[in-house]
C-alpha cells in the first residue's frame, strides 16, 4: 500500500488556485494549478502524484452565493480560489475571484495579454479593408498584436511576398503559416507560450484546425468554407480557454464578420500603428486635430490605409452623434413598447407639476390658511 507524508501545514481540504477556462450558464471549468508541497515522501513506490491520482486538472464549479450578492462576475480567464474540492465527482465551488490585469467585454475575457488575428491568404480570399477592420479593433484593446495568416500552401511565393512586405508597411510583421502542411507553426508557438491569447478572425479562416493543431487533445470542431458565399461557418460557440503544451493559454472566441468600431474619433487614429510613427515625429497644428482637412495636419498622406481611416472615421463620428442624440431624447422622452411591439417614444411629464398632493400636504395646507384668517 502506498502513503503518502507531508511535511508542511498543506493539506488537500485547503483552498486552491485555478483558472477558468469556460463559463457556460451557471457552472465554471476550472483548471487547477499543480499540486505543492514543499517536501513529499512516498514510501514503498517512486511514482509522483500523477501516478497516485492526486495531482488535480479541472474542476466542474459553481460560485458562492456571496459572489452572487454582491455581483462578482466570473470571466474566462480569472484566476479563482476554489473551496472544499470534490475529487471524486469532479466538483468544487469558486469562493473568490482575484483581482484583474485586464479585461475584455466582448469577448467576455480577463488577465488576457495579447490579441492573435487570425486570417487566410485564400478561401476565403484576404480582403485588405476586413483586415485593416480588424487590426484596428484589436489596437483599441491595448493589447500586444500579433498577425497570423493562414493557407500560405494555396497561394504563390510572390502572393506571401507581396502581403509580407504589404503589412509590414502596415507596422505588423505577419506569420505566414500553412495548418494543412505544417508550416511555421514553430514560429507561432514561441509567440503564444506562456501568454492568455484572444484569438480573433473571420469565421473559416482556420482558428479551429489551428487550435487543434497545437492542442491535439481538444478536438475542435471544424467546418469547411461554402462555396456560395466564400465564407466559414461559426463553429465556436462560446469562449473557452485551451492550455498549451509549452504553457499558457489560447483564448477561442465565436466568429464575427464586422467587429464594431465603439472608440472615440480623437482615438481612432492611434490604433493605426504608421499614423503613430508619423505623431512620434511631428505634431498636428491643432489638438484636436481629426487629420481631415485641417491644415498642417502630421497624419494626412499618401499611406495606404489612410482611406481607411477616413471610412471608420466617418463610422464612428456617425455612431457618437447617434449616441448623442438617442441620450438627448431619453432626458425628454420615454420609451413606450405597444402592443404591437412597435417603439415609441412619448414626452415625459413634469413629475412635480403633474403630480397628486397627498392629504396629509393638503390637510397641513388648509391649516395653515385657518390659521392665517383667525389671525387677520
Amino acid at each position: 500500500m502506498i502513503e503518502l507524508e507531508y511535511t508542511n501545514s498543506s493539506n488537500l481540504s485547503t483552498p486552491w488556485l485555478g483558472t477558468v477556462l469556460a463559463v457556460q450558464a451557471n457552472f465554471y471549468q476550472v483548471r487547477l494549478d499543480q499540486l505543492k508541497v514543499d517536501k513529499l515522501e512516498v514510501v514503498g513506490c517512486e511514482d509522483n502524484l500523477q501516478a497516485n491520482n492526486l495531482q488535480p486538472s479541472n474542476l466542474l464549479c459553481t460560485r458562492r452565493a456571496r459572489l452572487k450578492k454582491i455581483g462578482q462576475q466570473v470571466m474566462v480567464g480569472d484566476r479563482v480560489v476554489v473551496d472544499e474540492p470534490d475529487w471524486a465527482g469532479g466538483r468544487g465551488v469558486i469562493a473568490e475571484v482575484l483581482p484583474r490585469t485586464t479585461q475584455l467585454d466582448r469577448p467576455p475575457i480577463a488577465n488576457a495579454q495579447q490579441i492573435l488575428v487570425v486570417f487566410a491568404l485564400e478561401e476565403p480570399t484576404l480582403d485588405a479593408y476586413q483586415l485593416s477592420r480588424f487590426l484596428v479593433k484589436a489596437e483599441s484593446t491595448g493589447f500586444k498584436v500579433c498577425l497570423c495568416l493562414n493557407k500560405r500552401d494555396l497561394v504563390t511565393q510572390q502572393q506571401q511576398q507581396h502581403w509580407q512586405q504589404r503589412l509590414e508597411a502596415w507596422g505588423y510583421q505577419p506569420v505566414l503559416i500553412s495548418v494543412h502542411n505544417g508550416t511555421c507553426l514553430a514560429q507561432l508557438t514561441d509567440l503564444l507560450s506562456q501568454t492568455i491569447s484572444v484569438m480573433a478572425g473571420l469565421s473559416g479562416v482556420g482558428k479551429s484546425s489551428l487550435i487543434n493543431y497545437l492542442i491535439p487533445a481538444t478536438r475542435v470542431r471544424v467546418a469547411e468554407v461554402t462555396g456560395k458565399l466564400g465564407r466559414g461557418r461559426h463553429t465556436t460557440r462560446h469562449v473557452e480557454l485551451f492550455e498549451l503544451p509549452r504553457g499558457g493559454f489560447l483564448a477561442d472566441t465565436p466568429g464575427f464578420n464586422q467587429p464594431d468600431l465603439t472608440c472615440t474619433p480623437e482615438d481612432l487614429i492611434h490604433y493605426f500603428p504608421e499614423a503613430r510613427e508619423r505623431l512620434a515625429q511631428h505634431r498636428c497644428q491643432f489638438s484636436n486635430c481629426l487629420h481631415r482637412n485641417e491644415p498642417n495636419c502630421a497624419v494626412r498622406g499618401d499611406w495606404e490605409r489612410y482611406q481607411h481611416y477616413l471610412d471608420f472615421l466617418a463610422e464612428v463620428i456617425a455612431r457618437q452623434e447617434a449616441l448623442n442624440q438617442k441620450a438627448d431624447i431619453e432626458s425628454t422622452m420615454k420609451l413606450k413598447i405597444k402592443a404591437s411591439g412597435r417603439r415609441q417614444y412619448e414626452p415625459k411629464l413634469e413629475t412635480k407639476k403633474y403630480r397628486r398632493r397627498s392629504r396629509r400636504t393638503q390637510h397641513q395646507t388648509l391649516d395653515e390658511l385657518y390659521d392665517d384668517m383667525n389671525e387677520g
